[in-house]
């Protein structure tokens, strides 16, 4: 999947990839299963930054961080 997934539909994902992972299958397959998820981890760690900027900012609490 090549366009960007919201939050939500990257923690589906997560899950999708968490349950193909504890099935059996090769070595392999598991690793670059494993190496996805990780991927869409950090694309959510990003997004949830994000989020909490922009939450900062509307608080008026982020001024000390954009300045």
């Amino acid at each position: 999947m090549s366009e960007e997934r919201t939050l939500e539909q990257n923690f589906e994902y997560l899950n999708e990839l968490l349950a193909k992972l504890s099935g059996e299958m090769p070595l392999d397959e598991a690793f670059a299963t494993y190496s996805e998820g990780m991927k869409i981890l950090k694309t959510c760690n990003d997004q949830i930054d994000q989020v909490e900027k922009q939450v900062l900012v509307i608080t008026g609490e982020g001024e000390q961080v954009f300045q």
